[in-house]
């Protein structure tokens, strides 16, 4: 029967013919018939099934089998004896070269009828070695799976004991070597199900003896924890994982975490390694096991390891969000990674160019995995924002992709926050300084922030490109008793000439720190920068005072005593004068006071006043020359009462001989309306320049302020009435009064601060104004110079300004704006944009009316943030509160702008203190320099 059955098999009758023939072989089968018969008919069945060419062949070999098995089980048993099953296992069966793929399913065929037999046990005793030698032999996937499916449906012949345990061991290195050979949807799906074949016989044996889980998690961290293999292990391993009962994580982790025999770089390596599995498309829970390890980390503060891993991996994450069968886990990743990275900008920073198209896919795809998945991205977005503000210019192309989605209240983006940083004392991740690899390709170099320290980089870098004050600093000689300005002269040394992409301003934070500030708090620059300013101040006068001494003792030469009765540095690059005066309306009697400032602290005005200034007096109201020009106001009505109403152009005691009222300056003078001048007023009938046309103030929008208005509100009078009543020595008693406060020398720097933090008795603490103010690139100030000092310049304003008018506008360009984030002064964080002023503008370019506009753009702008600088722009500057309405300009530096506009009293202060070219350091700071840049380049 055996010959029949191989001559139909192999003749070329159609299918359907040898089918019918076949089909009888079969049945005559069924009857009994000989042990010899039996035989020959299991051997071409067994040839049949293991070694024919199609599989037609092999779906006859396995009916026959089958067959025989049923009805002659003891012919069957006989034939599928161990030595025969042994010999199949370890030689293999065919020719040589072209052994057969089908013996483990051969054996899994034929094992369902010897369960029963007296040879049972032997052959199950046989396969828990021979399946533990073959993994040991590491098989193909389609062989592990085929092992997997064999012990699945036949649990005896799963190893036992110790040999389970290793079983499991080397199975997890089976699939630690699996890989897809071809990347055909097909063949995928193939190898996904073979790997799932493979996990299930793991997951059916840890059920089965809960005691091989930990050993096999074991070997499954050496395998993905080594560093020695050529190539990474494969990401199948993540199935692994998925049947690893939750219960176990805290335990599994911690012994992970405090295992001392385990390096960084092992650990490192293992959590690299398990990152890439949120890439697997069938796993479960493996977001949870990778979450569970990174908080493990953070729990023994092993932050390099998490530093170095987050910056390494969160790209690939993150691109795993447009697969929606991996979306789910690869968010969880995202989440924490993103949440817990809270001492640096950069690991978000590395995921802003990708971010909008995302988005724009996953708008597009419009699923609910697609929607959900949005609306978690657009919450973590808005955390990092909220986080890591002062990036204004890379910002906006991600908030233009995600403005249409929900945005999270701050009690939930701070909550967030807390929830998921890695340790709750910042002073712990202080010294992992964001990685630069390089120098900024601006030239310039950042500053490491040592602990909210933001507030002190901004000013810094606000004071280094003040170029007139930087260079004489640089200047400032060896031994020059003033410890401070001296650290300020090294810090700003190396700003100028380190080869570092940023460099540490500890020491200077140590010597500058104002007392009563709060170490790791942050803090208000404005009141850093007043504290600053006075100590160099007082600095060099102590200095001054000890020459002084020196010279009463005859030790001084003439040269060296002039040098120090000068003004001190800070006097002559930020010192202005303010004349106060306070006018009696009783007895018309005028007070007056001079005081010395650095900086002028503008006020906000009501919601419901609006600081209007007119072209109608010769008193120059605060002007604005910019991108924007609007026309000038009409003439106010001049109603008596009014702190609008005009004064009279002189009154006795009062320090001009005939100052003409205006709006912004001047006193009221009740029944006294000066109309008579009105036909000199400025912006009315008389010639005018582009420089000089102060009739052009330009506003700013209706709902919004401006600085012009602030500092026209700032130099506005005020009514003293009722319990703020003026004390009139004349009068000898409290009498209503008017007072007002006039620029008489503007500085050479002129620093205006925005008060935008004001005490909420409601909630106890200081709200901020966040108002958006637009800021003039060139600003007109109005100074009062004293007449003898100034005849010549008012000479050449007469056509432009009052008789007797001692005027003058002083035309200002911004330099620097620091950026204060947040809503109120005890957080947020600060940034600052600057650009660096200096004299190249010829006397003949300032004359062109369309140069100022234009070369007042062509100065680069650059955005400085902690470590990070970049290049920016006056339209950044102007649109950084429109596009992020807590990123408000806070403190700005305005450089005076020499040329005929200049205030006269000032201008040669300036001047004489104004170094020409690139100053040479002393050599002690050019060899620490020197040094530092040898050491950081090697």
């Amino acid at each position: 029967m055996d010959k029949i059955l191989e001559a139909v098999v192999m003749s070329s009758y159609p299918n359907n013919v040898k089918q019918g023939l076949v089909r009888r072989v079969i049945e005559a089968a069924k009857q009994p018939m000989d042990s010899e018969q039996c035989w020959s008919m299991l051997e071409l069945s067994t040839k049949l099934f293991l070694t024919g060419d199609t599989k037609y062949k092999r779906e006859i070999g396995k009916e026959v089998l089958e067959v025989y098995g049923h009805y002659h089980p003891e012919e069957f048993e006989e034939f599928f004896n161990v030595r025969f099953l042994l010999s199949l296992l370890q030689e293999g069966y065919g020719p040589l070269g072209k052994r057969s793929h089908y013996v483990l399913d051969y054996i899994q065929l034929g094992l369902q009828f010897v369960l029963e037999s007296p040879s049972a046990n032997s052959i199950f005793n046989l396969l828990r070695i021979e399946v533990l030698r073959k993994v040991c032999e590491r098989p193909s996937p389609k062989q592990c799976a085929k092992i997997s499916k064999l012990l699945s449906q036949n649990p005896q012949c799963i190893p036992t004991g110790k040999h389970q345990i290793l079983f499991c061991q080397q199975l997890i290195r089976c699939i630690g070597q699996f890989q897809c050979v071809s990347e055909g949807e097909e063949d995928i799906m193939e190898f996904l199900e073979q790997v799932n074949k493979v996990s299930g016989l793991l997951q059916r044996i840890w059920r089965a003896q809960t005691s091989a889980i930990l050993p096999s998690l074991k070997e499954l961290f050496t395998i993905i924890s080594s560093t020695e293999e050529q190539e990474a292990p494969s990401n199948a391993l993540a199935s692994v994982v998925q049947f690893v009962p939750l219960e176990l994580m805290d335990g599994v982790i911690r012994n992970l975490t405090n295992d001392d025999s385990i390096t960084d770089v092992q650990m490192m390596t293992a959590i690299s390694r398990m990152i890439d599995w949120v890439s697997w498309p069938l796993g479960k829970n493996i977001d949870k096991w990778i979450i569970a390890l990174l908080k493990g980390l953070a729990a023994v503060k092993k932050f390099s390891i998490l530093i170095e891993v987050t910056l390494s991996k969160i790209e690939k994450v993150f691109s795993k969000l447009l697969y929606p069968i991996v979306r789910e886990g690869a968010l969880a990743v995202l989440q924490y990674m993103l949440l817990s990275f809270q001492h640096s900008h950069e690991a978000f920073h590395l995921l802003l160019p990708h971010i909008p198209r995302l988005v724009a896919s996953l708008k597009k795809e419009d699923s609910n995995s697609a929607t959900s998945s949005l609306e978690q991205l657009a919450e973590l977005i808005h955390c990092m924002f909220f986080r890591f503000s002062g990036f204004p210019d890379l910002y906006e192309p991600v908030l233009e992709a995600v403005k249409a989605l929900p945005i999270p209240n701050e009690d939930r983006i701070k909550h967030l926050l807390g929830q998921n940083a890695w340790t709750s004392q910042k002073n712990e991740l202080a010294c992992f300084y964001p990685r630069l690899a390089s120098k900024s390709e601006t030239g310039k170099i950042g500053l490491i922030n040592l602990g909210n320290t933001c507030y002190m980089n901004s000013i810094i870098q606000s004071l280094f490109m003040a170029s007139d004050f930087r260079h004489s600093v640089l200047n400032l000689a060896e031994g020059n008793s003033q410890p401070l300005m001296t650290k300020l002269q090294w810090l700003f040394a190396f700003l100028e000439h380190s080869q570092r992409p940023a460099i540490s301003p500890e020491s200077f934070l140590s010597a500058s720190w104002p007392p009563w500030f709060t170490p790791g708090a942050q803090q208000d620059c404005s009141e850093y920068l007043k504290y600053l300013l006075d100590r160099l101040h007082e600095e060099e006068k102590t200095g001054k005072r000890i020459y002084q001494k020196l010279k009463e003792s005859s030790f001084m030469s003439q040269a060296i005593e002039q040098h120090y009765l000068k003004k001190t540095l800070i006097e002559k690059m930020f010192g202005g004068k303010m004349m106060t005066k306070i006018r009696c309306l009783k007895c018309l009697n005028v007070s007056s006071r001079e005081e010395a400032f650095t900086d002028l602290s503008l006020a906000f005005p009501p919601p419901d006043r609006r600081v209007l200034s007119t072209g109608s007096a010769s008193v120059l109201p605060v002007e604005e020359i910019g991108p924007q020009f609007i026309e000038p106001p009409g003439t106010p009505s001049q109603i008596t009462g009014s702190p609008w109403v005009k004064r009279k152009p002189h009154v006795s005691g009062d320090r001009a001989a005939n100052i003409v009222p205006v709006e912004t300056l001047g006193f009221q003078e009740p029944g006294n309306q000066a109309t008579s001048l009105n036909r000199n007023a400025v912006g009315m009938d008389s010639p005018k320049d582009p420089l000089s046309a102060f009739g052009e103030q330009t506003c700013s929008p209706k709902d919004s302020r401006s600085v012009p208005d602030l500092i026209n509100y700032f130099l506005s009078p005020e009514k003293l009435t009722a319990e703020n009543k003026y004390h009139c020595e004349k009068c000898a008693s409290l009498q209503d009064a008017e007072k007002v406060a006039e620029l008489t020398e503007g500085p050479h720097y002129l620093i205006l601060t925005l008060l935008r933090f004001s005490f909420d008795p409601r909630t106890m603490r200081r709200k901020k104004i966040l108002d958006n103010v637009s800021i003039p690139l060139v600003l007109k100030l109005p100074v009062l110079g004293a007449s003898e000092e100034s005849q010549d310049v008012w000479q050449r304003r007469k056509d432009r300004a009052a008789p007797g008018s001692s005027f003058v506008s002083v035309i200002y360009d911004l330099c620097s704006v620091v950026v204060h984030s947040g809503v109120s002064s005890e957080s947020g964080h600060y940034y600052c944009y600057s650009r660096e002023c200096s004299d190249t503008i010829t006397h003949e370019q300032r004359q062109k009316p369309s140069s100022d506009k234009q070369l007042d753009f062509e100065i680069q702008w650059y955005l400085f943030n902690d470590t990070r600088v970049s290049f920016s722009s006056f339209e950044s500057v102007s649109n950084v509160t429109s596009f992020f309405p807590k990123d408000t300009a806070y403190v700005l530096f305005y450089r005076q702008r020499p040329g005929r506009q200049s205030c006269p009293v000032h201008e040669a202060g300036a001047e004489s203190s104004r170094p020409h070219g690139e100053p040479s350091l002393h050599k002690d700071l050019m060899e620490a320099i020197s040094k530092d840049n040898i050491l950081y380049l090697q």
